[in-house]
């Protein structure tokens, strides 16, 4: 424990509001980030004050434990509570059974295939011209005709040559960019950061079931440094910015302007930036679909249950199993096309 050190390391008060301690972090973190010469060390252990001071849970225990127990005289020391979080405690991630999610047969029997002008979607006129050209009118067939239907075969014939060789070119293009590489950065390795690393296995245990799905952990906001958002996922031209939270056990909702509740009485136990992410990634990314996600395991032995996720854009309490129901089904609606723009941009902001 670094006794008062964490409020010292901001230069802020034991009164500081949350936005003075996020406006004190951004004005240091620059001068003590290693890439403007800072030290490594010094930068983490501004990042772990910061991490802990800004959110109001982390804080209020980091306070308790600041003050001293003092038994009284006499007395015999107090047991610990059987209520709070549990620092000995660790969720699991389930164990799924691929036969209860619908998505997870389809996805894995569609190819892969780079998004281009000649898209899919014009696949079907192709295959109605030809067959228009190949089976009706050689039954109208005379001379004149059946040479218009020799040029217009032979037309059919080249532009379809010419679009599987483009598609060809550019599957070679994204491989030689991209490898086979599907999970780009890395979860948080420090103690209170399990969440992340059970969302880590969670995503590659599930996700990479999609055949163009490509896993992010650790993506800075436009413009930032720091990992500022834990995971992102991307199929195609749809995107999921992700959290992990250690949270109470108990039933977790968001109302309809995002407040975050918890057994039906306001949550201020936790904290979320995705709604500042998903309006600051809309904007890197224009005509990409995003939605946010809180994945929330329990933070000591206990049930964490959420209401039904309804599709909403904003930002949503979930279990590991409703976000790989969920999340997965929407992602595999885009589960054979990869935006290699896209996936270059938000590569791009791993840190």
């Amino acid at each position: 424990m670094l006794g008062a050190r964490y409020y010292e390391l901001l230069g802020v008060g034991k009164d500081a509001s949350t936005a003075e301690i996020k406006s004190a972090y951004r004005s240091r973190a620059r001068a003590l980030h290693p890439d403007f010469g800072g030290s490594p060390d010094a930068f983490h252990e501004l990042r772990l004050a910061y991490e802990t001071l800004s959110d109001p849970l982390r804080r209020a225990i980091y306070d308790r434990r600041l003050q001293p127990v003092l038994p009284a005289r006499g007395r015999r020391r107090a047991q610990p509570r059987e209520f709070g979080e549990d620092p000995d405690f660790t969720a699991e991630i389930p164990r799924l059974d691929p036969e209860t999610l619908a998505w997870w047969e389809a996805a894995a029997k569609r190819q892969v295939h780079p998004a281009t002008p000649a898209a899919p979607g014009h696949a079907p006129i192709a295959i109605l011209v030809a067959w228009l050209l190949l089976v009706v009118l050689p039954f109208l067939a005379s001379a004149l005709l059946l040479t218009v239907w020799l040029l217009l075969a032979t037309g059919v014939a080249i532009w379809l040559v010419r679009r599987h060789l483009a598609l060809s070119r550019a599957r070679q293009a994204l491989a030689a960019e991209f490898g086979t590489e599907a999970v780009y950065g890395h979860p948080g390795t420090e103690p209170d950061q399990w969440a992340e690393r059970l969302t880590a296995d969670l995503l590659e245990r599930y996700l990479t079931r999609l055949p163009n799905a490509r896993i992010f952990h650790g993506l800075a906001w436009p413009g930032s440094v720091f990992a500022d958002i834990d995971h992102a996922v991307l199929a195609g031209r749809r995107l999921v910015l992700i959290e992990s939270k250690t949270w109470l056990p108990g039933h977790y909702a968001t109302d309809e302007t995002g407040v975050l509740w918890r057994n039906d009485r306001l949550f201020r136990g936790g904290a979320t930036q995705l709604p500042e992410a998903i309006d600051a990634y809309r904007d890197l990314l224009p005509g990409v679909e995003i939605r946010g996600a809180l994945i929330v395991y329990p933070s000591r032995a206990g049930l964490i249950t959420t209401d039904p996720v309804d599709g909403d854009p904003a930002p949503q309490p979930m279990t590991p199993e409703q976000f790989v129901q969920e999340i997965g089904d929407w992602l595999a609606a885009e589960s054979s096309t990869v935006d290699v723009d896209v996936l270059r941009t938000v590569r791009a902001q791993v840190v």
